[in-house]
């Protein structure tokens, strides 16, 4: 007996003494109490250099787990991972209601601006609902270009547009070859979408796909290895550009054309060799003439892309008889001093007069000077550009077509070879 309880306490402390290695080796719990949630997560132990992903989701505040998900108080990685929200990126659209959501966070209320994933997950960024009507029209698989399927179910009980679902798009229940194929091929760009393969597609999904950049190619950082921890406004037409203006498809054959020339310039980079474009086209960025509306969408579901898109040249430039729409920055809590909080190329103040749209949204980086010419701060690029309206000048157009078309009959830049 003595001989048995001799062996029972040796195997003990060894037990004890391998708990103790194995406890010595691990790393030393860093605990974090997010002021949000009050609870605490160990996530920094391992995580203490990642910097706060932006200035409104700083880490003190939020934490990781409020986001990310995972179990805050493992210290073993394959435990504190397991349950993570859409791997590294929670805001994959099939989890972000459950990272990002919340009526103080980002599905909150329209009046409040904080319908953020409904205007998503209804934009035509997400449905791709203008592309799946055409093809299926071409066709004669739906006898009207209306929107009626989208890449996942949607629906829309306050639509402005009278659009007030649509069914999910299965490739797979069509009849047509071409259709059919179309599904298989050409669905790679919605926000749902995992990229197509290629350092030019590089991006996630959802709504880090804009606003998660990739980095530079020479910087040796790649996605999914835990380096890339951005959230921005400041979004570059190169961004963009991971879905748009990588090639064509050929309708023909529905597949995807990339292009083959190899752009050195931007002004190659950002059009391809058959578009025209004018100077202000390519010196901006997408995000400087295209508002949050336009590209995330309104809250509405809408049939195609024409239908979102309201911004125009005399947005900024006017008519020959009519000066752009302008506000006055009277409120101290007007979105304008937020949205440029978020990106602080610009030093809004109370008093300023900026541009806005026909919807009364703010393009605030935008400034009317004093001597009445306008002033633009370039939101990825920081370049400051002034122009002068067009009423007052020699320009002979008529002001009701503003067709991109219509202006480029003057203004169009030629290549250079």
């Amino acid at each position: 007996m003595k001989k048995i309880l001799t062996i029972a306490s040796g195997l003990l402390l060894l037990t004890l003494a391998f708990a103790w290695w194995m406890s010595s080796r691990g790393p030393k719990p860093v605990e974090l109490i997010p002021t949000l949630t009050g609870q605490p997560e160990y996530c920094i132990t391992c995580h203490a250099d990642v910097p706060d992903i932006s200035p409104s989701h700083p880490t003190v505040t939020f934490g990781c787990v409020t986001c990310h998900g995972g179990e805050r108080l493992a210290l073993n990685a394959d435990l504190a991972h397991s349950t993570m929200r859409g791997g590294a990126n929670p805001s994959d659209l099939s989890v972000v209601e459950a990272s990002c959501g919340g009526s103080n966070c980002h599905s909150g209320s329209e009046a409040d601006d904080r319908n953020h994933i409904q205007r998503v997950m209804t934009s035509v960024q997400s449905t791709y609902a203008g592309a799946i009507a055409n093809i299926r029209y071409t066709f004669g698989a739906q006898t009207d270009l209306n929107a009626h399927f989208g890449i996942s179910a949607v629906t829309d009980d306050q639509t402005q547009t009278g659009i007030t679902s649509l069914a999910p798009f299965d490739p797979a229940s069509e009849t047509n070859p071409s259709i059919q194929k179309f599904g298989e091929e050409c669905l790679t760009c919605h926000l749902r979408a995992e990229p197509r393969e290629g350092d030019a597609y590089a991006r996630q999904t959802g709504c880090a796909a804009c606003h998660s950049p990739a980095p530079p190619l020479s910087s040796g950082e790649g996605w999914g290895e835990g380096k890339i921890h951005t959230l921005t406004t400041a979004i570059s037409y190169a961004q963009c550009n991971t879905c748009h203006n990588r090639g064509n498809y050929d309708l023909r054959s529905m597949t995807f054309v990339e292009r083959d020339d190899h752009p050195t310039q931007r002004i190659d980079d950002y059009y391809q060799p058959i578009a025209q474009f004018t100077q202000c086209e390519y010196t901006l960025d997408c995000v400087d003439c295209h508002t949050r509306d336009e590209a995330m969408g309104d809250g509405d579901i809408h049939a195609n892309q024409k239908s979102i898109e309201y911004v125009q040249c005399k947005t900024c430039h006017g008519t020959p008889t009519e000066l752009p729409l302008t506000k006055t920055l009277t409120d101290p809590n007007d979105i304008a001093f937020r949205l440029a909080f978020l990106n602080p190329v610009v030093d809004l103040q109370l008093g300023d007069t900026i541009i806005v749209t026909e919807k009364g949204e703010p393009l605030w980086n935008t400034k009317v000077l004093r001597d009445g010419t306008y002033e633009m701060i370039g939101k990825a690029t920081n370049q400051y550009f002034t122009f002068k309206p067009v009423m007052g000048s020699h320009c002979t157009q008529s002001g009701e077509d503003q067709s991109s078309s219509y202006c480029h009959e003057c203004h169009a830049v030629e290549r250079q070879p």
